[in-house]
């Protein structure tokens, strides 16, 4: 059991640590060649063509895992403040959505919190990045990465050809040109990779936290205004917003 300085000493240090985080976090996901793969395979157009080795990219980072990390350091957040204001709680009310009570009898100055912080939150899913609507993607279950089907192009080498501009004669020896015509030799087979996130997921993520902060807005308005308990209020919003 810890007394509730104890938790006010903390606190000043845990949010500088969550602020980092998610400012990591920000940063990673505003990276797009961290979030592209790539697999390209090549095949020549005979056995006498020119064989190249297949080239591929990973994936780096994927949403959905910096998503996990972003809530497990929020949630620490939540937790420490959660246990603070639960300690000095008068008024109260509960925060619901669609009829689901997320978090219990909650005071008002953890209701302020949670407004400030879901605007942050807000503001973070609104840049999640989003799978590129000109390909079609499809989850591949060996990877957990989104992929596109392959796709197959040629590959041609310039070769050189003669354009007989005037035959030779007694006279005058022939006129030749020289050009370069493309001539296919082989083939290049590609398949683009994306740790993104679906249009649709990001929709739903951002209509969950619009909603949530209705819900604690609203829960603000009903309320009125020694030792602490350990409250766990982070698994429950971030089980809710991430889920």
């Amino acid at each position: 059991m810890a007394k509730l300085n104890q938790i006010i000493a903390v606190e000043k240090g845990v949010r500088a640590k969550s602020l980092q985080d998610v400012t990591a976090a920000h940063q990673k996901v505003q990276k797009p060649a961290l979030l592209a793969g790539i697999a390209r395979t090549y095949q020549p157009k005979d056995e006498e063509g020119e064989q190249l080795p297949p080239e591929s990219t990973r994936v780096q980072v994927q949403a959905e895992d910096v998503l996990r990390e972003t809530a497990a350091s929020l949630t620490r957040l939540f937790d420490v403040t959660a246990t603070k204001d639960w300690a000095n709680r008068t008024a109260r009310a509960d925060v619901v959505v669609d009829g689901r009570t997320i978090l219990a009898e909650v005071p008002v100055g953890y209701l302020l919190f949670l407004e400030k912080q879901l605007g942050e939150v807000q503001a973070f899913v609104k840049k999640l990045p989003v799978l590129d609507a000109a390909e079609s993607w499809a989850l591949d279950p060996s990877t957990d990465w989104w992929k596109t089907e392959p796709v197959r192009t040629i590959r041609t080498k310039k070769v050189p050809r003669n354009h007989v501009k005037a035959e030779a004669t007694e006279k005058h020896p022939a006129q030749v040109e020289v050009y370069h015509e493309d001539v296919p030799i082989g083939y290049w087979t590609t398949v683009k990779f994306s740790g993104a996130l679906p249009a649709r997921r990001v929709n739903e993520l951002v209509e969950r936290v619009e909603k949530l902060q209705q819900a604690v807005k609203y829960a603000r308005e009903e309320a009125n205004g020694a030792e602490v308990i350990d409250q766990r209020a982070g698994d429950a919003v971030f089980g809710y917003l991430f889920g």
